[in-house]
């Protein structure tokens, strides 16, 4: 991945979501703008995808993000911390008591790429498992996976039923070749308890 994040950038993301969800309870330092004034590098002003995850005691509890790169890295990730403890449609919003137990995750898009296949065999073959995030286009219809999903979901296969499924299509719909599949890597940092 070109243009990765320092580890130090990446703990500053981490501690910029917290201190964003923190903030929604008037918790915190108050002060997330004092934390992007420590921005030194340049590649936290690109814009980028980010997602924000949130687990609890290793289990999903919230994930929301943007694919393209329609906001600066440092202001994805802002808007997404929230959005993932608060507007995240699957999950009550989450609670202050609840955030002491959560690890927050930070992922950091490449520009998603379109991956062309013949089949559904060469399809399977040209996916990388862990490393490939995944996008499934049919009509109006769209779903991804980021590439961290692959620790649940461990072959290509399994995958792209989940990620049909997802995106409210027949689990097997991947065997069509009527798909338009992008593909793309992420860089992640998550925070410890």
């Amino acid at each position: 991945m070109k243009d990765k994040i320092s580890e130090n950038d990446g703990s500053l993301l981490l501690k910029l979501a917290r201190e964003n969800i923190l903030g929604k309870f008037g918790k915190g330092n108050k002060m997330p703008g004092s934390l992007k004034t420590k921005v030194s590098s340049q590649v936290l002003k690109e814009k980028r995808g980010t997602f924000v995850t949130l687990h609890k005691k290793g289990d999903l509890r919230g994930c929301i993000g943007n694919i393209d790169p329609v906001k600066t890295i440092l202001q994805g990730v802002m808007d997404n911390a929230r959005h993932a403890a608060f507007n995240d449609s699957r999950f009550s919003p989450l609670s202050y008591e609840e955030l002491k137990d959560t690890l927050i995750e930070v992922s950091i898009l490449t520009r998603p790429e379109k991956l062309d296949y013949t089949d559904a065999k060469d399809l399977i073959a040209k996916l990388k498992p862990g490393i490939d995030g995944v996008i499934i286009k049919k009509q109006y219809t769209s779903a991804t996976f980021l590439p961290q999903v692959w620790e649940q979901l461990k072959t290509p296969e399994i995958f792209l039923t989940h990620l049909c499924s997802k995106a409210g299509l027949p689990g097997d719909e991947w065997k069509s070749c009527e798909l338009d599949v992008l593909v793309y890597q992420v860089q992640s940092f998550q925070d410890k308890l």
